[in-house]
């Protein structure tokens, strides 16, 4: 505590707390949000500003190219708004990427603020589950975890739906075009036509108006961490009775999503691999790829990078720190699928799942790859957060560790043929993990006693990408 922060108490020399002040009043609306998130290339598109403003004048392009808010109003142009020139904030309260996002965030939910050798976020138990139900499992990516606590939230009367991901529907002779959109899940059929793993973007709290207009009070969000920080948020800045609806909020492990571009001028292109004929696919180390015909495939990573989603570069946050529970499909099983369960309500109900049978639980540390992973993701993530935005999620992030230069060679002998030079190795070149974005089943459990340790390269180029259900 500094000078600053303590008065002197009368008659005494013990400095004592000074009287809490009076919060600031919240006066930051479309013009600061535009020019700060939009405008810096912090924006992820997660729409939490578009289903809040109470004015309807946020609009949204879900598409190739858009996943980014923009302002309908003519009157004051792009940049400003004539409603919150006249007070209102809501847009600002609702980002989860606003000024100090992440302390807010956190002291709502967990109150404090996440440690900082805590990378992945507080959490208080850590999984590797699977569905109990074989459909469950079969249907949904990896451990079939999200579908099983969706159907279980819905069946013990603790949500009305979920507001989740789907894919288009097929066409006449059964292609797909594997565009992700937001959609409402009310019962078993619906949850299992949501599962599965999507690698393009869906901002789910689009379907938000959906649900209310249904009649639909009590929602689960699944999304990434860049939606599922948005309703913490929104509570901590007291947004309003638009947060009201979300009652559980299920995160997925994300690194990044690709444009949908990637399809055609890549997949296509180069392989001859046409989406309409894929049936399934998943990331673990490499990119891969299910046909109708039943071959399958695998791509490199490094060659899918060039299309990652705009708003996917500068996001901190791979492991969902602000959702109820966390999942992804990370390590060395396909069949399991990584949980970190966060919150109070969070753990109570994956207790409750657990004790009823409805999914199967191992501890996580038993999947070493799946913990140091986890870890060295939440790093590299954090580590993308620009030097100019608030310093909480940078907080704690190691050093990238240099490469040992190699050990000078020793000169050859005068009879001996000089060997030839090994070839430059370009250390800007290193492969990112990347992970599935919308996979809406799977989860893992464990609770570690250490954590562990961070690994010597600072990214493992052939390592599972995260992601699943």
């Amino acid at each position: 505590m500094t000078l600053t922060d303590t008065v002197i108490a009368a008659g005494t020399d013990t400095p004592a707390a000074a009287p809490p002040s009076k919060p600031e009043r919240w006066t930051a609306q479309w013009k600061e949000l535009k020019a700060e998130v939009i405008d810096a290339s912090l924006c992820t598109g997660c729409a939490g500003c578009v289903i809040t403003c109470p004015h309807e004048v946020i609009g949204y392009n879900h598409g190739e190219g858009g996943y980014k808010p923009f302002h309908l109003e003519e009157e004051l142009g792009a940049d400003n708004c004539i409603h919150g020139e006249k007070g209102c904030t809501t847009c600002t309260r609702a980002c989860p990427r606003f000024r100090i996002w992440e302390p807010e965030a956190d002291e709502h939910l967990f109150g404090r603020v996440r440690k900082p050798e805590e990378m992945y976020g507080v959490y208080q138990d850590l999984w590797l589950t699977r569905a109990s139900d074989e459909t469950v499992h079969k249907m949904g990516q990896d451990g079939g975890f999200v579908g099983a606590m969706l159907l279980w939230l819905l069946d013990h009367d603790y949500i009305d739906a979920a507001l989740t991901s789907f894919m288009e529907p097929p066409d006449a002779d059964g292609g797909l075009s594997w565009k992700a959109k937001p959609g409402v899940a009310r019962n078993r059929e619906e949850v299992l036509a949501s599962a599965g793993s999507r690698y393009t973007y869906s901002a789910n709290t689009l379907a938000l108006p959906e649900a209310l207009e249904a009649g639909l009070k009590r929602l689960a969000l699944v999304g990434m961490g860049c939606q599922t920080s948005s309703p913490p948020v929104m509570w901590a800045r007291k947004a309003g009775k638009v947060s009201k609806p979300f009652q559980f909020n299920i995160g997925l492990l994300c690194s990044k999503t690709f444009d949908e571009a990637i399809f055609e001028e890549l997949f296509e292109a180069k392989y001859g691999l046409h989406k309409r004929d894929m049936v399934k696919m998943n990331i673990k180390g490499v990119f891969q790829i299910w046909m109708r015909d039943g071959s399958y495939h695998e791509i490199d990573l490094k060659e899918c990078h060039q299309w990652t989603r705009e708003g996917c570069k500068s996001c901190p946050d791979f492991a969902a720190e602000h959702a109820d529970v966390s999942t992804g499909g990370i390590g060395e099983d396909n069949d399991w699928t990584l949980t970190v369960v966060r919150t109070d309500l969070g753990k109570e109900v994956v207790d409750r799942m657990i004790a009823d049978g409805t999914i199967i639980a191992r501890p996580a540390m038993e999947d070493e790859k799946a913990m140091k992973l986890l870890r060295l993701l939440s790093i590299v993530s954090r580590r993308r957060w620009p030097l100019a935005a608030d310093r909480a999620p940078s907080i704690g992030v190691p050093e990238p560790k240099k490469k040992a230069a190699p050990a000078a060679a020793k000169p050859p002998a005068t009879d001996a043929v000089a060997p030839a030079p090994a070839p430059a190795v370009d250390a800007a070149v290193v492969a990112e993990v990347v992970i599935p974005q919308f996979e809406v089943v799977g989860v893992s459990e464990g609770t570690p006693a250490v954590v562990p340790p961070e690994p010597e390269p600072a990214v493992i180029a052939d390592d599972p990408t995260p992601g699943g259900d």
